[in-house]
């Protein structure tokens, strides 16, 4: 059974096309999805950040701890013993060509370093640093050292150790609480106390 059309009898007759369905806007999506990556990022980054901030410290907290005087202490490759600190002295060797005064005076430390890795390591006295008891860091004096010294950078084979001895240039009176010893420029270091 057909239903009745009321439609005019001499207009043309129009084919009836059911309704599209809406079109729904993408837009609202694709931005909350880029909203959505973007906030992941940041979380990630952020997480990324803050476990990074707290090896920092961790290691910075153990740098800052100083090991009792004597004691080896270990930085990458490397294990380092304090053997003897000198009274402070105003001038360093005796070549006359060589031959070093200080600014202030120098602090003499003999070290001990072995190479406690299974590679060969280079091993080098700028990287180590003397701490005052007020905190401050001073650099090892490599022009004097080189009258105390054979060599200022060596090669050692594994479980190999060398004598070396650090010279720092400090102001006349310092008190020498520690030194700060590095396998390269950029290890974490490790200390030892002075006294």
């Amino acid at each position: 059974m057909s239903h009745p059309q009321h439609t005019n009898p001499g207009a043309p007759q129009q084919p009836y096309y059911p309704q599209p369905p809406k079109k729904r806007k993408v837009w609202p999506w694709v931005l909350g999805g880029f909203l959505l990556a973007v906030l992941a990022l940041f979380g990630g980054c952020a997480a990324l950040i803050g476990g990074a901030a707290n090896e920092v410290a961790k290691s910075e907290q153990a740098r800052s701890v100083a090991a009792p005087a004597g004691t080896e202490v270990r930085d990458g490759k490397f294990a380092f013993t304090v053997t003897q600190v000198d009274p402070p002295v105003r001038t360093v060797g005796d070549n006359p060509y060589l031959q070093k005064t200080a600014q202030g005076e120098f602090v003499l430390v003999h070290v001990e370093v072995t190479n406690v890795g299974d590679v060969a390591q280079q091993y080098f006295g700028a990287n180590q640093k003397l701490i005052d008891d007020q905190g401050r860091e001073f650099a090892n004096d490599t022009s004097a050292e080189i009258n105390v010294n054979d060599e200022l950078v060596a090669e050692i084979n594994p479980g190999n150790k060398i004598s070396m001895v650090l010279v720092f240039d400090v102001p006349t009176g310092t008190a020498p609480a520690a030194v700060e010893f590095h396998d390269s420029a950029f290890s974490n270091g490790a200390r030892v106390a002075l006294k």
